[in-house]
Order: C-alpha cells, then structure tokens, then sequence
C-alpha cells in the first residue's frame, strides 16, 4: 500500500513539475514575443561632466556639435539631478531606481573600498533581459555584484577614445532583437597620474600629446575657457578646464560617431539616446559635494516617438528616476513600489509640467576613508542640506585634493577659493538652507536667520519622510531614531 501511495506521489510531483515547467517556458516566450517592437535603447553616461561645458547649456568656447544636434532634435533638461557626486554610487542609482543607501551602495566598489549592492536588487539590465531586449555594456562599469548588474555581452575598447567604443558597439546596433546598449566613458574623468611631479601641472584629464586614434584633437586656449563662478580665476584653474574641455570634445566625436552608425544601420527612427553623466565637473566644490556643480547635470533625451523637437523641459528629475521611465518606454511591466523613483517618460516633450519640483539626494561615501554622510531636499527654489558628520573636516577625493586647481590656494593660504571661503569647504555647519533662485551659487546660509525657523522646520520634516519612506538608516541620527533598526537576523 505504502509503495503504491509513493509512486502516486512520485506521478503528480512529476506531472506538476511538467505543468509548471511549460507554464514557466510559455511566460518566458510570451515575454520575449512581447518586447519584439520595443524600441532600442542607449544610454550614454559620461564620467564627470557637468552642464558647464556643453554648448546647449550655454557655453559659447567648448565644441560639442554632436550634443548639440541632439539636444535640438530632442529634450534637454535644465533641472536634472544625481543623487550622489560620486561615481560608483550614482551608477548604482541610474541601473537600480533605488537610493545607495537602501542598497548598500554606499561607495566605490574598486580596490579596498569594495562597497557592493544587495543580492536580491533587481537592476534595469537584468529586467530588459528577462523582458527580451539584447543588453549590451561598454566602457566604464563602477557597479557589483555582476549577478546584480549582468549584460547579456561585455563590449572591449579604449574607454577613453569614444570613437573606438563606437565602433565596437557598431554590430549591437544591428541586432535584430531590440538592443539596450549602455555606453559609459572615462571622460571626462581626471587622468593618471592624479598626484603630478610638481604640484602646479595641470591634470590631463586623459588627453594625451599624440592623441587617440581617428579622434581629431580639439586643443583649448587656457585664455579661452569659462571658468565657473565656484572656481578660482587662475592660472591653474584654467589650465585644468581646458583640459577637460578637450577631454568632452573626445566624447563628443565618438558620440557623432555611434549616431552615424545607428543611421546606417537604419536605427534612427526606433532607437531612444540618453545623454548623461554621473557627477559634475572633477574639480573641488562639485564631485563629491552635494553642492548643484556636484549633483545638477546634463540630460539630454532623443525619442523619435516623441513629435515635438529642441523642447527645453524645467522638470526636476533624478537619476533615481531613470530606471522606470526606461522601462515605461521599453514597455516592461513592474510594480511602481519597486523604485525609489518614478518615471517622467508621460512628461518628457512638456516644458513645464505640474508636480515635478522636488528632489532628493543622498551622498555617504566616495573613498571608505572619505566618510561624509549627506542627505538634501530641494523643494521648488529651496534647498537643505544635512551634514549629518558636521564635526568632521570635509573630505576630499584624493584626485581633488592633489588637483593644481586647489593646490593653487591651499598652498598660498588664499582667503577665498572661488567666491566661497577655504575655511568653509574645510568645515560645513549642520545645516545649509539656500534659496537656488536668488542665491544660485549657494553662498547665503538661511539656515542661521531666525525668521527662516519656520522653513527650515518644514523642510527638515520632508527630508525626515524622504529617509523614513526610502529606508535610510541614517534617519537615526535624528534623535537617535530607531525606527528602521533591523533585527540582526536574515529572515
């Protein structure tokens, strides 16, 4: 009786598992099939670059026609916004929707500092996968685990010669299943060696004197350059931006170039670009701050479903927002609860839509042993920004603090370093309150003024809700709440 009770057993676990094995290969086809007619994707992340130096966000010297043109042909946003000047953890937020930290992204994830995502994080290319599209990834990665950030193939070329990633990505562009090609660069990223012999050389920026390969070397006049109110103009300063300059002339031709093979691969028409970066310009008072050189970036989209072209839209989006609306316009289903952000495709060719004027951001680390943690609310024209580590010295990138651009005045015990004070970049206070429309350069701390109490009480409170709803576990240093105290135990 027991034998024929167990072989009874044994046939419907068999039959089930048959069951749902057929069930499972018929969704998994379903989905595919699904996604056929999704229209391609690129997303172009440039490492470093700020909205100083493109010219259709208003900088006259700087050559970058190829931008340009795709701002003219689609959306460039004057209100687009990282969440960390830091290049490791923003990535994580471009390829997860989530805030670092709720992902463990606190970080660089290179060498010893080896900060890493969740496991069970679901990124934006494991769901184009699963959904059908061909993943593709070339360049700068800055991201782990793998399994968390996979690609369906790993593209290889000199990641500082845009031409040459162009042309090894040329074959993704011809797949005849919809493709998502993530294009990251090293430019405009500080080039080796960051610490020079003598401490006034100017970075490189990657720029080399024999140039790179079918790349035209656009060489600036250090005369020429614009230099940001932020900055210090001097010699150094200059000589610094106009290597960077030439360094987004290099991104801009290997950009023209991968457009010229989308066009021949009869793509144009059915492919959506991205243009971004992961933090503002490499230089002291914008990466690795939350200062708007640091955090405020270039966003430029093209999508040919879209009818209205050269729109300038005034929305305040985030790079926590990236992942949903990719997925909106691949047409791959998710749960909104799933992202910290939310998508802005539904508004993309409008100007100035209604409930897109506030955002968040969350910096904690760039090196390990650069612990700052800093969390921001803009709410319309106002900002905050928490320094939650207040007592610390501010601390700066290694590359940064080594940059002839800060040498410059550290060395020379200057009062001032650009228009704000050396002793305050050295020491923030607890709280800075700024109004972005009369005060742009964030210089005027409303935060000290008495009259101010009320709006800073207000805006405190948002940024609360803003830790509490993305589960930070920075939100105990209010008053030492613990009300997101895990138990110690994995469930």
């Amino acid at each position: 009786m027991k034998t024929r009770i167990e072989f009874f057993s044994l046939k419907l676990f068999l039959v089930g598992s048959l069951v749902l094995l057929i069930f499972s290969c018929a969704k998994k086809e379903a989905t595919v099939q699904a996604s056929k007619d999704a229209p391609n994707i690129i997303l172009f992340v440039a490492d470093d670059h700020g909205t100083d130096a493109l010219g259709c966000y208003g900088n006259p010297v700087i050559q970058t026609s190829n931008l340009d043109k795709l701002a003219s042909e689609g959306v460039l946003f004057t209100d687009a916004y990282c969440t960390s000047a830091s290049c490791a953890a923003s990535r994580s937020v471009i390829l997860s929707g989530l805030y670092g930290h709720a992902t463990g992204s606190y970080g660089h994830v290179h060498d010893y500092h080896h900060f890493s995502t969740l496991d069970h994080v679901r990124s934006l290319s494991n769901r184009l996968s699963e959904s059908g599209y061909h993943t593709a990834r070339i360049g700068k990665y800055h991201v782990a685990p793998e399994k968390v950030y996979l690609f369906d193939e790993v593209l290889k070329a000199d990641p500082r010669n845009t031409v040459e990633m162009a042309d090894a990505s040329k074959h993704v562009l011809h797949s005849e299943k919809p493709f998502f090609l993530y294009f990251c660069t090293d430019d405009p990223h500080r080039g080796h060696p960051f610490q020079p012999e003598s401490w006034e050389i100017a970075n490189t920026f990657g720029n080399k004197k024999e140039g790179y390969k079918d790349v035209d070397q656009i060489i600036y006049d250090p005369k020429d350059v614009i230099v940001p109110d932020f900055l210090p103009d001097n010699k150094q300063s200059r000589e610094e931006i106009a290597q960077y300059y030439q360094s987004i002339s290099r991104i801009d031709q290997g950009f023209g170039k991968l457009m010229s093979h989308l066009k021949e691969a009869g793509k144009l028409d059915n492919t959506i670009v991205f243009y971004i970066s992961d933090n503002g310009m490499a230089f002291p008072g914008a990466k690795t701050t939350v200062y708007e050189p640091g955090i405020k970036l270039p966003c430029i989209i093209k999508d040919p479903t879209k009818g209205k072209k050269g729109i300038t839209n005034h929305a305040k989006i985030s790079w926590v927002d990236l992942t949903p609306t990719i997925l909106d316009m691949a047409n791959v289903a998710y749960k909104p609860e799933e992202f910290h952000g939310k998508s802005f495709e539904s508004i993309l060719d409008q100007e100035n839509p209604k409930g897109w004027d506030q955002i968040n951001a969350s910096h904690t680390f760039h090196e390990i042993t650069m612990y700052y943690p800093m969390r921001v609310v803009i709410d319309k024209n106002y900002k905050l920004i928490w320094n939650i580590a207040y007592r610390l010295d501010y601390p700066f990138a290694s590359d940064l603090w080594a940059a002839s651009t800060w040498q410059s005045i550290y060395r020379n015990d200057l009062e001032y370093y650009g228009k704000r004070k050396v002793k305050d970049y050295m020491f923030h206070p607890e709280f800075e309150l700024f109004d972005l429309e009369k005060d742009p350069g964030e210089l005027v701390n409303l935060a000290t003024e008495k009259e101010n109490k009320a709006l800073l009480e207000s805006m405190k409170k948002g940024m609360k809700n803003f830790q509490l709803t993305t589960k930070d576990p920075w939100l105990i240093m209010w008053d030492h709440d613990n009300s997101l105290q895990g138990t110690g135990v994995d469930l």
